[in-house]
């Protein structure tokens, strides 16, 4: 997919511009008329070195925890009768983060000069996700701005707090996975090479796994600084790639299946689709149009696109179970869920239901990780310590019996 900016207009007749990702602009275009936009220009944005700059590759980014600080002074300004201009003002003086300055500044003006404050956040994508820009926009339209911001922060508020589950339970074997590399680096350069002087003194013959572990000693203490700039630049290449449209569609669809881990990821990405569209559809956002919303709050791009190709199916006539089903994303349990709440007109609430289903699956796993890694880690660890048992000590006992004799 291309990366597109757009002109439109909102039901009220203001001017919303943006960028999208798409396959063609008839999409992108077909995306805005969805979310209740009419695209006056679709572009195609050509790809430059600006995404390379200093500025941009050291610039700290509006993270989720500021995000909630927003949401919930937001909301009780709002609720305290703080008109929009004088709270936005004021959490301009007291954000800390500069993307998150720069970004009020400028609602600020657009404000200013007479735009909503739906349409004045879109101009911000580096800041506020399109979710955001939705609710605030329902907010607007229903008079209820207030709940609008308790509803995001609440819906943030989970989000964060499924993070760091994740984090808390893949802190463990990270820290065992570092110690081991720089537990090989500490062997390759400094240990190893003591004993292949002594080797050399005594000339010994070697075994094969002794002359491995010599010859990769070897290369790490004369080649270290060619090692270091090949990781660097494979580093580089790799995250470049991962930015392209090819390359992040490909590592997203290939980190879902990702032994052990891979199915924890997919229920948390299904969770936060669950979450999210039935935050959309409480809102008063249309179907579609809350569709198309929570395609880009997965961010995930291989689960974006399935969820867009239900978006189009539902616009040829499809229902949500049918769409549902042959996007192969949720399994029999939930899909019956969601044809409850199809036929019962509950939909928001089964979406909530799913969410809360795979919530459970993923703080089950998150707490059994550990279990199921740590055999996994010994079996590693049990395999150096054999390596380096059959490579150090081997002809250390031959010239032991050598010497006996």
């Amino acid at each position: 997919m291309a990366m597109f900016s757009y002109k439109s207009r909102d039901r009220r007749g203001q001017q919303v511009s943006g960028k999208m990702e798409g396959t063609d602009p008839n999409q992108v275009a077909s995306i805005l008329l969805g979310r209740g936009l009419t695209p006056i220009e679709v572009k195609a944005i050509k790809e430059t070195a600006e995404g390379l700059s200093l500025e941009i590759l050291f610039r700290r980014p509006v993270t989720l925890d500021e995000l909630v600080i927003f949401s919930r002074q937001m909301y009780s300004l709002m609720t305290a009768g703080i008109p929009v201009m004088r709270a936005i003002s004021g959490l301009r003086d007291s954000a800390s983060n500069p993307l998150m300055t720069k970004a009020l500044v400028a609602v600020l003006e657009d404000l200013e000069s007479g735009r909503t404050l739906s349409s004045a956040l879109a101009k911000q994508p580096q800041v506020f996700s399109q979710i955001v820009v939705s609710l605030v926009h329902v907010g607007e339209n229903t008079g209820q701005l207030d709940l609008a911001f308790d509803q995001l922060a609440k819906y943030l508020e989970r989000e964060q707090e499924t993070r760091k589950q994740i984090k808390a339970a893949m802190r463990y074997p990270t820290f065992v996975l570092l110690a081991l590399v720089g537990a090989m680096v500490v062997l390759n350069i400094f240990v190893i090479p003591v004993f292949s002087q002594m080797f050399n003194k005594f000339g010994v013959e070697l075994p094969w796994t002794t002359r491995t572990l010599l010859a990769t000693s070897s290369f790490f203490v004369n080649y270290w600084p060619a090692l270091l700039g090949a990781t660097v630049i494979s580093f580089a290449w790799v995250k470049r790639w991962m930015a392209s449209d090819k390359g992040k569609l490909i590592w997203d669809r290939k980190k879902l299946r990702i032994p052990i881990v891979g199915s924890i990821i997919e229920r948390a990405l299904l969770a936060r689709f669950g979450r999210s569209f039935s935050m959309m559809l409480t809102a008063g956002v249309p179907l579609l149009q809350g569709l198309s919303l929570v395609g880009d709050a997965v961010d995930n791009a291989f689960m974006k696109d399935r969820i867009n190709n239900m978006g189009v199916g539902i616009r040829a006539g499809e229902s949500l179970l049918r769409v549902g089903s042959n996007s192969e994303l949720f399994n029999p349990l939930v899909l019956q869920m969601i044809a409850v709440g199809e036929e019962t007109g509950q939909l928001e609430q089964m979406m909530t239901n799913m969410a809360e289903y795979y919530e459970r699956e993923v703080d089950f796993d998150l707490k059994s990780l550990t279990a199921k890694i740590e055999p996994i880690l010994i079996m590693i660890v049990a395999g150096m310590v054999l390596i380096l048992a059959l490579g150090i000590f081997t002809p250390m006992w031959d010239m032991m019996s050598a010497m006996k004799k």
